[in-house]
């Protein structure tokens, strides 16, 4: 591997005017990247940052500050691609020190043309988000922030740019036919395999994370993963045992075809949702969502289980929540609230097989504490068919 000691300078400029300056680490075609400015607040893992499809339309921030001394490696991948638009670090590690790496972080974001920029004050840069809450940002390598005239047309790009309000995100990382997860990893399938025993789950892609299904076969699951704009009507043709609603980008208020096809699948079938999942299914019991001030994200997040009094530390990815006082509480049970600010977390229905989290149990990277919904989704699918007779 070829070091590379020379670093262009680049810039980060937020809608509010406000510039950081810093370094690219990396050698991209890409001069530029546009995106909604967020922190990450885990102090590993920043290759399933990378690749989660949640963060699809965002420039990450990572608050600790030494980032690419483990380098990448593919087993740990929970998307095909990198997902971010950019990615900022105070300090890059140039070489790996991991048997398991089989490239740098550098190159890795080179493979799929994203810029990487380290140098930046990401201390400050955290802390003025936490006060002014997530803006759009825009990154440009090789631009001196001396020259007034072309900052200022930065921030005229920058100001004009949508963000992600009120954007359909998921269209940009749903699949675009189904596939069958089998033995870790897609398979060239659109049906399930007759050799496999075990449940059957129909999974809405709006933005999955493989570690989720990886969690969900581990429990003797076979998954077809469906795109995000499958009817109903289709997805209950293949006779599901269960339905999974995965996590996802952007605003759940802008995708409007899966909330309306969520509301015809309430009752089918059990239903766990997770993120954008359970943000969906709020939708669908009537409820509101809200873009929150800067979000969760990280993997230290805490969590009461409102039902057993129990604290859980999560991994945590959203910028967006339900809002607890829109639900209907005679038929939906407030089950988690996160500690922090006291938003919305879980919940579950009062009459039907459904329940979701605001939060990431599949825990990659993250603590464990959550895994027990897996089992928890499990044991509802096999009382559900004993019930029915199915």
């Amino acid at each position: 591997m070829a070091f590379r000691w020379e670093r262009t300078p680049a810039v980060l400029i937020l809608e509010d005017g406000t510039v950081f300056s810093g370094r690219a680490f990396t050698q991209t075609e890409n001069n530029k990247a546009l995106g909604e400015v967020v922190f990450n607040t885990g102090m590993t893992g920043y290759q399933e940052v990378l690749t989660d499809p949640s963060y699809k339309g965002q420039i990450v921030t990572m608050t600790y500050p030494h980032m690419g001394n483990y380098g990448i490696n593919y087993a740990d991948m929970e998307s095909r691609n990198v997902q971010v638009e950019a990615f900022i670090v105070r300090e890059y590690h140039e070489v790996p020190s991991n048997w398991r790496s089989e490239k740098s972080l550098a190159e890795f974001l080179e493979e799929s043309g994203k810029i990487g920029i380290e140098g930046v004050d990401t201390r400050a840069l955290t802390r003025h988000i936490r006060l002014a809450g997530a803006m759009k940002g825009i990154i440009a390598v090789g631009v001196d922030a001396s020259d007034k005239r072309t900052m200022a047309e930065l921030l005229e790009e920058v100001r004009n740019f949508p963000g992600l309000v009120g954007i359909d995100m998921v269209r940009h990382v749903t699949c675009r036919e189904p596939y069958l997860w089998l033995h870790g990893k897609p398979q060239p399938k659109k049906e399930w395999d007759p050799q496999f025993s075990g449940y059957r789950i129909a999974a809405l892609d709006f933005g999955v994370k493989y570690n989720i299904l990886r969690n969900l076969e581990r429990r003797g699951c076979q998954i077809l993963v469906f795109p995000a704009n499958t009817p109903a009507e289709v997805i209950l043709s293949y006779n599901p045992d269960g339905i999974f609603l995965s996590n996802g980008p952007g605003d759940p208020a802008a995708v409007t075809y899966a909330v309306e096809t969520v509301k015809k699948l309430l009752g089918t079938r059990p239903m766990f949702g997770i993120c954008l999942g359970h943000q969906l299914i709020g939708l669908a019991l009537g409820g509101r969502t809200f873009k929150l001030k800067f979000g969760h994200r990280g993997i230290n997040q805490p969590v009461k289980d409102l039902s057993t009094g129990k604290i859980e530390i999560t991994s945590q990815n959203h910028g967006f929540c339900v809002d607890l006082d829109s639900l209907d509480t005679s038929s939906v049970r407030l089950t988690h609230i996160n500690l922090n600010d006291e938003t919305l977390e879980g919940l579950e229905h009062r009459d039907i097989p459904l329940f979701c989290v605001q939060y990431h149990p599949e825990a990659a990277p993250g603590p464990h504490d959550a895994t027990y919904l897996f089992d928890r989704f499990i044991e509802m699918i096999r009382k559900h068919k004993n019930l029915s007779g199915m």
